[in-house]
Parts: C-alpha cells; sequence; structure tokens
C-alpha cells in the first residue's frame, strides 16, 4: 500500500500549482495573449521576430536664444521648462500645462516662493515659484498637491500657473530658489 502524505504536503502542493497557474496568467494578460496550450512555451519564430525596443526619446535642447549660466528656461511653444546648470547642461527637462496668462519672452527673476497654497483655479498646490506678471495675473510654476494635471481653465477665468507633475515640482523648488534666473522663449 503506497504512503500517505500528510494533510500539509498536499496543501502545500496545491498552493504551489494555483501559485504557478496565476503566474502565468498574468504574464499572458500584460503581453495581451489569451491563455492557450502553446502560449505558455516559447516559441522559435516568436523569438527570430524579436525587434529590439526603441530608445527613449530624447527630450528637446535647450533653446540656443536661451542666454547662458544657470537659469531655468520656459519655451511658451513646446509647454517645456528645462532646469540648466552653469555649465548651460540641462540637468532636467519636462513638459508643463500652462495657464491662459502667459508672461511675454524674456528675461525674468525668481521672487516670492510659497510652499502651498490654493491656486486661481482652486486647487491645491504646493512648490509655487513666483516670477513675473501680466495684465494683474501672477505668473508661477507649481505642481497640484494630488499630483493631478489641470482642466481647461473655463472661458473667461485668468490663470497665471504654469502647472507641472509632483515630482518635477519639486525638482524646480530645490533648483528655482529666489534670484534664479527664468528665461521665457517663443
Amino acid at each position: 500500500m503506497p504512503a500517505r502524505l500528510p494533510s500539509w504536503a498536499w496543501v502545500t502542493g496545491l498552493t504551489t500549482g494555483a501559485i504557478a497557474v496565476v503566474a502565468v496568467m498574468a504574464v499572458q494578460a500584460d503581453q495581451g495573449t489569451k491563455p492557450t496550450a502553446s502560449a505558455s512555451r516559447p516559441s522559435a519564430s516568436a523569438t527570430a521576430d524579436a525587434k529590439p525596443s526603441a530608445k527613449p526619446r530624447q527630450p528637446p535642447a535647450v533653446p540656443a536664444d536661451s542666454g547662458t549660466g544657470r537659469r531655468i528656461v520656459y519655451s511658451l511653444g513646446d509647454h517645456r521648462v528645462w532646469l540648466v546648470d552653469a555649465s548651460d547642461a540641462a540637468r532636467r527637462s519636462f513638459t508643463v500645462w500652462p495657464g491662459t496668462v502667459s508672461p511675454d519672452p524674456g528675461t525674468y527673476t525668481i521672487g516670492t516662493r510659497t510652499q502651498a497654497t490654493t491656486g486661481s483655479d482652486g486647487v491645491q498646490v504646493e512648490h509655487v515659484i513666483y516670477f513675473a506678471a501680466k495684465s494683474g495675473t501672477s505668473i508661477a510654476f507649481s505642481n497640484a498637491v494630488d499630483g493631478s494635471s489641470p482642466p481647461p481653465a473655463a472661458s473667461g477665468t485668468r490663470t497665471g500657473g504654469i502647472r507641472v507633475s509632483k515630482n518635477d515640482g519639486k525638482a524646480l523648488w530645490t533648483f528655482g530658489t529666489a534670484g534664479t534666473t527664468v528665461r521665457v522663449v517663443e
């Protein structure tokens, strides 16, 4: 008569089998395939036909007409910011969501910085860095506390906030101390 397995061995075997099935299904779901008997085995043609993944796209170079030295460059047309060090190397670049009031092209200096407040759109913002004003509207970089991007402004609403992502807001806050130059280009 065959030896009887203890009950824990039987449960362990079932658990291990269940985990393996779930892992295979998760991989198949991630690859967008339906579970089949052949889907669990790699095929020679799948490996031979594999193409190298595309290289990550590099952000555009710092605009040539943006000055020299340590500065923040804001491109109105590209909706992009560069944090440029003293050697004129871009240390970080990211896209932004502009408000309805944009600064004119030119050179500005960071004045007031506010850790957190409510934006003109009613959203709680942090890392607010003021650098310009236009027609009575203050213009500043900031990020939403909840990390959201701003919805389109309501018709007629004047907003000077240039919204950035939460991580970019932290980097901008660290880089953009009072007195830092902000160069706005077309």
